[in-house]
């Protein structure tokens, strides 16, 4: 996560009365404007919170600070902790924070300090509509579940002192009571016909014995061995037994860990419901409705969800028409692949964050690099990530490229504009530059973290000249991104009707074939990817609408006076929120 400086004051001791008796004035008016004031309450409880919350999980806390206890935190138990289908005891902790936030006079607080609280509000307010609809979540999943995501996790745990590799160690130490109390609620999905369909069971089991496939060869044994070598800070020999050591837990505990969630896993063959949508479920539309508000930050209805896309598919497919008819040669130039000025991504990288300068505020400065995802995970990860950093350091900020994915051509720039200038290593930069609280970093909006960095991509066309070796650059690059458009609108469209509608396989490949999607497999891997992913297209395309129809309805209400830098500035600055809280602040 990104970095956060802090500013100490220092007491000082005055000796003179004269001086004493003066600056005691100023000193209380410091306590009347700040410690005793309602900002400097508000502080206090954002302070308490953060520090409240980021020390439940080492996980958490390692990838929110690299070193916690100079903030004035305790390392938790290095355990990953486990899962319940009990929440009564968080449902009353969100009660108590809704309790207190509403105890905070909402004009005495600065405007940054309001958009936390009203931040925070509705955060917690919509964490408490989960209520009687627990077993709807989904732990495991092929694309973006626990057993996907945590080798990663634990693959990328920094190593910034020797306390860091002991709770690295004993996290592996607890991945099999982890996944135990995982298996512990797959079962009670399955005792209450909740359980997944042996269809998604089977996409998971393959990838669990994929990563358990070669115990010698497993990456994980790599990786720890260049990161120790990375960290410098032992000899020879105690590297020797350090790696002697992990390779033991790995094949002992982590390991074995997999293996039994497959047998269990495997045990519940057969108890789930065939693949279908939230909507066959009691309480799926209800839960969906929770996933729009939890994970994608919209408050909207569905059926104007639904209006919204249509409407928007509608001026897509107009302005590629539009395009082909001035230029049919397009479609073909662009199915071969227009070339880039540079395959190299951080030269691609180095290119975009100079060429967006035009219509967006001059980035921070701040070290990155690239990497790659390794080959053994590449079927199952995304085709590319930012991996932000801890807070108190800023470092490292990564961008990991899936090398199973051949990016090349405009697709290659979209995917490193998308996951760095101006997408999400620009974003988490620029507003860490505004030092905001740090619970800030902790409670998140994927809808406007993936949204922004959606929007980004459309911006493309306006930078193409700079990026892509054709005469026709700019027209290239729109009919690129109005398809990438289309694409994600029909997803989202589908998202809509598979979980709210309750759309089948057979609904699903009507709906695709309109659209010239006629291969069959190829319809059954969307269907069975939006099963298991609800909510999780919205993030991406409705977030980018909602960017779409913030800065027309600015440019609208601002005539002459509308600023796209500015726009863009405000967006940054106040940072990730839920939309309505969005709109709310950029219309002051």
């Amino acid at each position: 996560m990104p970095a956060f400086l802090r500013r100490y004051k220092k007491a000082f001791f005055i000796i003179a009365s004269l001086f004493f008796i003066l600056l005691s004035g100023v000193g209380i008016g410091y306590f009347s404007n700040h410690v005793w004031s309602e900002n400097g309450k508000f502080e206090a409880f954002c302070r308490e919170l953060f520090e409240k919350e980021v020390s439940e999980n080492m996980l958490t806390l390692h990838y929110s600070l690299a070193h916690p206890e100079k903030e004035g935190i305790s390392r938790p138990a290095p355990v990953l902790g486990n899962i319940s289908t009990d929440m009564s005891d968080t449902y009353k902790t969100c009660e108590k924070y809704l309790e207190k936030l509403k105890s905070f006079s909402t004009h005495k607080l600065s405007r940054e300090n309001q958009i936390t609280l009203d931040m925070l509000l509705l955060y917690f307010h919509t964490q408490c509509s989960l209520k009687g609809h627990e077993l709807l979540e989904e732990i495991l999943s092929p694309s973006l579940g626990t057993q996907a995501q945590l080798p990663v996790l634990l693959a990328e745990y920094a190593f910034y002192e020797d306390q860091d590799i002991t709770d690295y160690l004993n996290l592996l130490s607890s991945v099999k009571p982890y996944f135990q109390s995982i298996l512990e609620f797959e079962k009670q999905k399955s005792q209450a016909g909740f359980f997944m369909s042996d269809t998604t069971l089977d996409r998971i089991l393959m990838q669990c014995k994929a990563f358990i496939k070669d115990p010698d060869s497993n990456y994980m044994l790599e990786v720890f061995a260049r990161k120790l070598e990375d960290y410098g800070k032992f000899s020879p020999q105690d590297q020797e037994k350090l790696l002697t050591a992990h390779e033991k837990i790995l094949k002992s505990q982590v390991l074995p860990a997999y293996q039994l969630l497959i047998q269990e896993l495997e045990s519940l063959r057969g108890t789930g419901v065939s693949s279908r949508g939230l909507a066959h479920f009691p309480g799926g539309k209800e839960y969906y409705e929770y996933l729009l508000k939890s994970q994608v930050g919209s408050y909207a209805s569905v059926a104007d969800i639904e209006k919204r896309l249509l409407s928007q598919l509608s001026t897509d497919f107009k302005a590629m028409q539009l395009l082909l008819h001035k230029n049919p040669a397009l479609i073909e130039n662009l199915r071969q692949n227009p070339v880039i000025f540079s395959s190299d991504p951080e030269q691609i990288l180095q290119k975009l964050s100079q060429c967006i300068t035009e219509d967006f505020p001059k980035p921070p400065s701040a070290p990155y690099e690239i990497l790659y995802v390794h080959e053994s995970m590449e079927d199952y990860l995304s085709p590319a990530f930012y991996l932000t950093p801890p807070l108190d350091t800023g470092v490292p900020n990564v961008i990991y490229i899936n090398r199973s994915g051949r990016h090349s051509g405009p697709e290659l720039v979209s995917t490193l504009a998308h996951e760095g200038f101006p997408g999400h290593l620009y974003q988490t930069i620029s507003f860490a530059s505004c030092q905001p609280e740090d619970i800030r970093y902790l409670i998140s909006c994927g809808g406007y973290v993936e949204g922004w960095a959606t929007y980004v991509e459309s911006c493309l066309p306006s930078y193409a000249e700079n990026l892509i070796k054709d005469s026709d650059a700019e027209n290239l690059s729109s009919l690129y991104w109005l398809n990438r458009s289309v694409n994600l609108c029909i997803y989202s469209l589908l998202d809509i009707g598979i979980h709210e509608h309750g759309w089948n396989q057979n609904q699903t490949a009507r709906f695709l074939r309109v659209f010239g999607i006629q291969k069959t497999d190829v319809i059954q891997e969307i269907y069975q990817y939006i099963v298991e992913t609800p909510a999780n297209y919205l993030k991406y395309y409705w977030g980018y609408l909602n960017f779409l129809d913030l800065r027309e309805m600015q440019k609208k209400e601002l005539g002459e006076n509308f600023d796209l830098k500015l726009f863009h500035r405000k967006i940054l600055e106040i940072g990730p929120v839920p939309f309505p809280v969005l709109y709310k602040y950029m219309a002051q």
